[in-house]
């Protein structure tokens, strides 16, 4: 495991993009807006792992929500795993309150999903499994 990126919620995204950019020289790697979860996302590399700055698309959304309680920050820690629904099994096993039972698509097409913060000391964790999964594959899940 490692930590695949860290996820902050911004109101603006273009705005978090340029402090990123123009302070600390990062680029932006991809762009995307993940409409299940209601954001615009932008990924920006750093050493092994990435930043992604979530612009809420309403606020209603998760994330717009996130920011109404809490303004912008960090939102969550997202963890690479190799195999997602073992990952999530352990998890339940163990007794931690998953927000999701089975993996939803996420970012770039990503198997992800969440474990509750009142199991992880206040910290919201995504488990993200790289491995891209077909169209075939999408439905299943």
């Amino acid at each position: 495991m490692k930590i695949d990126h860290i996820g902050i919620a911004t109101r603006q995204l273009k705005e978090a993009t340029a402090f990123w950019q123009d302070a600390l020289g990062l680029r932006v790697e991809s762009t995307e807006v993940v409409g299940e979860q209601g954001v615009r996302i932008a990924m920006l590399p750093i050493g092994e792992t990435h930043i992604e700055l979530l612009e809420p698309l309403t606020p209603e959304s998760p994330v717009g929500k996130f920011l109404d309680r809490q303004g912008p920050g960090i939102h969550h820690i997202a963890i690479q795993v190799d195999d997602i629904c073992a990952a999530l099994g352990q998890l339940k096993e163990k007794g931690a309150l998953l927000i999701d039972e089975t993996p939803r698509i996420g970012a770039g097409g990503c198997l992800i999903a969440f474990i509750h913060p009142s199991s992880t000391n206040g910290v919201l964790i995504e488990l993200v499994q790289l491995q891209q999964v077909s169209t075939l594959e999408r439905k299943v899940f």
